[in-house]
């Protein structure tokens, strides 16, 4: 039973380890690899930033890196009147707290680059918590990532109260 547990332990161990390597690694790539965060952008070449992002209404998601960590990942985007948002669910949870750090990083620091398409748009977030752009917003959300309704995930872009006590934070992406 000894040599079990100690073959257990072995096994575990470097599992643990594999997945820390790999996670480290992630921060040296050149943006996000699927639902993992990446490294800084290395690739694509710096453009002005359109001022009607209506041509990305139908894109399921963007990359974006933060600044301060120079990190990047991939998220769910909206359009709406012609300017683009990002929000970030799960902020008021347990499991949030763990997995949605971008969001508290833009509070020292909210420039970020955009990589579309191979394009770089230097750019800032702004944060929303009011205004007549969060509901048509947060339905446009859902319309695209829960077609249909009837989803747990539809319910929390069903009501602007997500966004003012902080479930959801919203973002405007705005020129520097």
């Amino acid at each position: 039973m000894k040599k079990l547990l100690k073959w257990l332990g072995i096994v575990a161990g470097t599992l643990v380890l594999a997945v820390a390597v790999f996670l480290f690694s992630m921060r040296f790539t050149d943006g996000p690899i699927e639902v993992f965060t990446g490294g800084p952008f290395r690739s694509g070449e710096l453009a002005t930033a359109p001022s009607d992002w209506s041509y990305l209404t139908d894109r399921g998601e963007i990359e974006f890196q933060t600044m301060d960590p120079a990190r990047s990942r991939i998220v769910w985007l909206a359009v709406h009147e012609s300017r683009l948002f990002i929000v970030s669910g799960y902020m008021n949870t347990g499991y949030g707290a763990i997995w949605k750090q971008w969001p508290l990083y833009l509070e020292d620091d909210d420039r970020i680059i955009v990589r579309i398409d191979g394009n770089l748009y230097e750019q800032r977030l702004e944060r929303i918590m009011e205004g007549p752009e969060v509901v048509p917003v947060l339905s446009e959300l859902a319309r695209k990532y829960f077609p249909g309704g009837g989803s747990a995930g539809a319910d929390a872009f069903a009501a602007a109260e997500t966004v003012s006590n902080g479930d959801i934070w919203m973002f405007e992406v705005v020129s520097r």
